[in-house]
């Protein structure tokens, strides 16, 4: 198995990725929990899986032992790693870890700067930019490195010529592939991928797509990430708001259609954002022939 995921891209198959998240500080049972949902979901054969880590670092340890894990059930491990709250002298040790563990792909972010507090200030003094710690990290040598793009507009620049000459900037300090913040509408990754093809942008951007399966899941993700959420979505989350099972299925059904939408248009790479729920992610990937 190679083990770099952008070698992955330079075959014309179909690609299939899933993320998921470590538990809180002290909640050993459901480390455990995580463990086995890790294996359900590695019994459907994913290129990779990602495993990302609370804001401003939390949870980072475990996030490290999951990443881990997955080597240990023979599947491609993606670590998360935010620079916000590091300097550039403390990057090197844990660069090391990640090595020392079995993980060679790092999916490089800048993180989330706290409220209150603007940059530079103190340990947010180094990382302006994902871009900084991706230099960082191609310098080291020995990860494929991926980043982020935003098809709506980042939080910070809704200009989206502005994200795609960002997008370039990565790739110039050594950015391998892309996956995608979670977005609702297909039209806005269409656009996105149109605008970074013109501007000769060729690495792969994969597609990350969230299933909504609790009606009040739905505003955080929409705070955090400013997606566009479409009528018949919010015609679900509506109708189903005190009918859980009902908005699941609601929820499984419109992340299906997005997915065979994607397909039907030449998309063969699909990131899935599990929330660590890998029953209802199963029957998204048999609905949609992913595997």
């Amino acid at each position: 198995m190679d083990d770099f995921i952008s070698s992955l891209y330079k075959r014309d198959a179909l690609h299939l990725s899933f993320e998921v998240y470590p538990p809180k500080k002290g909640q050993r049972k459901q480390f455990e929990i995580i463990k086995k949902t890790i294996k359900s979901l590695g019994a459907m054969k994913p290129d990779f899986i990602s495993v990302t880590y609370g804001p401003g670092g939390t949870n980072k340890g475990k996030a490290v032992e999951l990443s881990q894990f997955i080597r240990t059930e023979n599947t491609r491990a993606l670590a998360h790693l935010t620079a916000v709250g590091y300097t550039r002298e403390a990057i090197q040790p844990i660069l090391n870890k990640l090595y020392s563990v079995g993980v060679r792909n790092i999916l490089a972010l800048r993180g989330d700067i706290p409220d209150g507090i603007s940059f530079p200030h103190g340990a947010w003094c180094d990382f302006e930019y994902a871009k900084d710690l991706i230099s960082i990290i191609r310098g080291d040598g020995r990860f494929c490195i991926g980043a982020a793009v935003y098809p709506e507009g980042h939080p910070d620049c809704k200009d989206l010529r502005l994200n795609i000459k960002h997008m370039k900037i990565k790739v110039e300090a050594g950015a391998d592939f892309f996956i995608s913040q979670l977005f609702f509408d297909n039209s806005h990754y269409y656009r996105f991928l149109e605008l970074a093809r013109e501007s000769c942008m060729h690495k792969p951007v994969i597609p990350g797509i969230m299933p909504v399966l609790r009606a009040k899941q739905i505003g955080k993700i929409v705070k955090l990430s400013g997606a566009f959420v479409p009528p018949d979505l919010a015609d679900y989350i509506e109708k189903y708001k005190d009918k859980p099972r009902e908005m699941e299925k609601a929820g499984i059904d419109f992340a299906v259609k997005q997915i065979l939408d994607l397909k039907e248009n030449g998309v063969k790479s699909i990131h899935l954002y599990t929330m660590n729920r890998w029953k209802q992610i199963k029957q998204i990937v048999e609905l949609s022939g992913l595997i």
